[in-house]
């Protein structure tokens, strides 16, 4: 069962609305000046890793399902995820006491894997195709549950538009916002609200070398479709982009970042020495790009998503290796 979603750039209204209702279950995450003494850049952290499931997903999730009609729910919810999406929502279903379902691939990170599990949330592996199939085309009318969209539904932008609501409270003066690329909704959802309070801030997708849809759609006028590189990064990167956040994304952002996977690598070891901070890869994406984009002037927030790494591949990191796919 699914509920259609037309996803438009959440209200400054519904952002607040949203915050409130998180507010007595989600502590506000913190915004962190990382001091690197670069001269055209002051870089921030607005670090996510500091929620209960060490991700931003638990915003999305937890505003999604607080905002649902209880009966909707009497059989559940099930989203599809790469993994911090499926741990926001066990947290979620688990908080509010329904069942949940997550479609996952095997591949997905072990950690985020075991993290629904332990929250009691069943986990159904899918291949990669079939996975980005239910994210495109959500009509599954032989899923019980009430499927969450992970990207389109409308809930979704709207908790991600309380991260973007808190940086420009935290720092009024931003000249930069980048974050990570996923599908969508993050950078949909912190735009919105980034843009409604300071239009003059610049808006970045980050994008890894592996695969990068926004920065070839934007180049192309429409929807492109890339070729993509497995690699490590788990979280962004797709074939293309969904295309109901085309017209979100193409209003809403001022550009995309690409990142290498090394440059990647770099960053999440300069957390740790610098911030004492784990990151995943898409986490300290945005933290490449804010050191090696020429975007990157003033000062500049990075949205540091999630820290749900696998430790074998976070050992590699801190070695300098670049962890395999």
């Amino acid at each position: 069962m699914t509920e259609k979603t037309a996803p438009r750039p959440p209200t400054l209204d519904e952002v607040r609305a949203a915050r409130e209702r998180l507010a007595p279950h989600l502590a506000r995450t913190p915004l962190v000046h990382l001091d690197l003494g670069l001269p055209d850049r002051k870089i921030f952290l607005k670090l996510e890793t500091f929620s209960p499931i060490g991700a931003f997903k638990i915003r999305p999730a937890l505003n999604a399902v607080l905002t649902r009609d209880p009966a909707a729910l009497r059989n559940g919810v099930a989203t599809i995820s790469s993994g911090n999406m499926a741990y926001g929502m066990a947290w979620a279903a688990r908080h509010v006491g329904v069942p949940m379902a997550a479609y996952m691939y095997a591949d997905a990170p072990k950690t985020k894997i075991e993290g629904v599990q332990k929250l009691g949330g069943e986990v159904r592996f899918i291949s990669h195709e079939a996975w980005w199939q239910y994210i495109t085309d959500a009509e599954r009318p032989d899923i019980a549950e009430l499927i969450i969209n992970p990207v389109t539904d409308q809930a979704v932008l709207t908790g991600n538009g309380t991260i973007g609501m808190e940086i420009v409270e935290d720092l009024p003066d931003v000249d930069c916002v980048l974050t990570p690329y996923g599908g969508g909704s993050m950078t949909s959802g912190v735009g919105s609200a980034v843009k409604a309070l300071r239009p003059e801030t610049k808006v970045f997708a980050v994008e890894g070398e592996h695969a990068a849809p926004v920065t070839a759609s934007l180049a192309l006028g429409r929807i492109a479709e890339v070729e993509t590189t497995p690699a490590f990064i788990k979280s962004i990167g797709g074939p293309s982009l969904l295309p109901q956040m085309w017209p979100l994304v193409r209003d809403l952002i001022d550009g995309t970042a690409v990142v290498t996977l090394a440059q990647v690598v770099e960053a999440m070891r300069l957390l740790f020495s610098k911030a004492k901070m784990v990151a995943e890869g898409a986490g300290a994406a945005a933290l490449a790009a804010a050191m090696t984009s020429e975007h990157a002037r003033g000062n500049v927030v990075c949205v540091i998503s999630g820290g749900n790494v696998d430790a074998e591949d976070f050992i590699k990191v801190l070695r300098g290796e670049i962890p395999s796919a």
